[in-house]
């Protein structure tokens, strides 16, 4: 037979992890120094400018 299970704890079992990843999710993105902050973007705009370099004009 199957086990009994109490479907409210169940659904707020699932809420609590839900809530957990989501958390770690928002410490990862949010949870940043300035200088990290600063150092992603003069990356993102490195790279940019790297592939605007390589692009051929037609």
């Amino acid at each position: 037979m199957a086990e009994i299970l109490n479907l409210n704890h169940a659904r707020k079992a699932k809420a609590k992890t839900d809530a957990k990843q989501t958390a770690a999710e928002n410490r990862a993105r949010f949870g940043r120094t300035k200088a990290e902050k600063t150092l992603d973007a003069a990356r993102a705009e490195k790279l940019s400018r790297g592939l605007d370099g390589a692009k051929r004009e037609e």
